[in-house]
C-alpha cells in the first residue's frame, strides 16, 4: 500500500519534521494503493455528509466540506482500517516524533474522509485533538491556482498566524502523503477555485499512550 522513505533517512526526516511541524512525503501510495483507496472513497463518497459552516470556537473560521467520519469508516472499511494500522507507517511516525506512537483509540477521531469538490470548499483554520496527522491524498487539484491548498505557519498555534508573514502554502498530487504536527500547528486548506477540481483526502490521527482523550473544542470529522 505504502512506498516507504528508507530507514536510514528517517533521521533526517525527524530534523525536518521538528523543525517546520510539516513533513510531504511525495508519492507516499503505491499505484496499486492509489487506486485501491480511491475505489473504496469512491464508494463511501455516497455516504458521507455536506457541511457549511463557521466554527466560533475557531475564529469563526468556515467548514465547506463533505465529510464521513471514522466511526462510519471502522464499521463499513477494512481496507481503510486495516490501512490505518499499517505497522511500518506506525514505526515511522514512532521515528519521526521520536515517542511511541499509537492508534487513537476513539473511532470518530481515528480516520476521516474529506472531501472539497465545489468552488469555494475550503477547510477553514483550526488546530487538532491529537498531535499527529497523516494525509494521503487520493486527488487533489492539478495546479496550485486551483486552490486546495495546505496553508500551515511552522511553530505557530494560534490561527492568527496564518494571516501573518511565514505562513506556508504547499500544492500536493494524487498519492502524495504529508504528516503535520496538527495540534501544535495552525492550518488550513484554501478554497477551491474552479469547477471540476476535486481534493479527495484520508486523514488518519495518531496519538501518544498518555494522549487517549480530546485536548481543544475542535469538531470530530473535520481534520485536515
Amino acid at each position: 500500500m505504502f512506498s516507504l522513505p528508507v530507514s536510514p533517512r528517517w533521521t533526517s526526516l525527524r530534523r525536518q519534521f521538528t523543525a517546520d511541524g510539516y513533513l510531504p512525503l511525495p508519492q507516499l501510495i503505491s499505484p496499486a494503493g492509489l487506486t485501491e483507496l480511491g475505489n473504496e472513497a469512491g464508494r463511501l463518497e455516497a455516504d458521507a455528509v455536506r457541511r457549511d459552516f463557521r466554527m466560533p470556537c475557531m475564529d469563526d473560521s468556515p467548514r465547506h466540506m463533505t465529510t464521513l467520519g471514522g466511526d462510519h469508516i471502522a464499521r463499513t472499511s477494512p481496507l481503510i482500517t486495516q490501512t490505518y494500522q499499517d505497522q511500518g507507517v506506525m514505526r515511522l511516525l514512532s521515528s519521526l516524533l521520536d515517542e511511541t506512537v499509537v492508534a487513537v483509540h476513539e473511532p470518530v477521531e481515528r480516520h476521516v474522509l474529506n472531501v472539497l469538490h465545489r468552488p469555494g470548499d475550503t477547510h477553514g483554520a483550526h488546530t487538532d485533538d491529537y498531535p499527529l496527522a497523516l494525509v494521503l491524498f487520493l486527488e487533489a487539484p492539478p495546479r496550485p491556482t486551483d486552490g486546495g491548498l495546505l496553508e500551515f505557519h511552522p511553530g505557530r498555534s494560534d490561527l492568527a498566524a496564518l494571516d501573518a508573514p511565514g505562513t506556508r502554502r504547499v500544492h500536493h498530487q494524487p498519492a502524495d502523503g504529508y504528516l503535520l504536527r496538527s495540534d501544535l500547528t495552525a492550518h488550513r486548506v484554501t478554497p477551491l477555485e474552479r469547477p471540476g477540481v476535486r481534493r479527495t483526502v484520508l486523514n488518519f490521527a495518531y496519538t501518544t499512550p498518555d494522549r487517549q482523550g480530546p485536548t481543544t473544542t475542535s469538531a470530530s470529522l473535520l481534520y485536515d
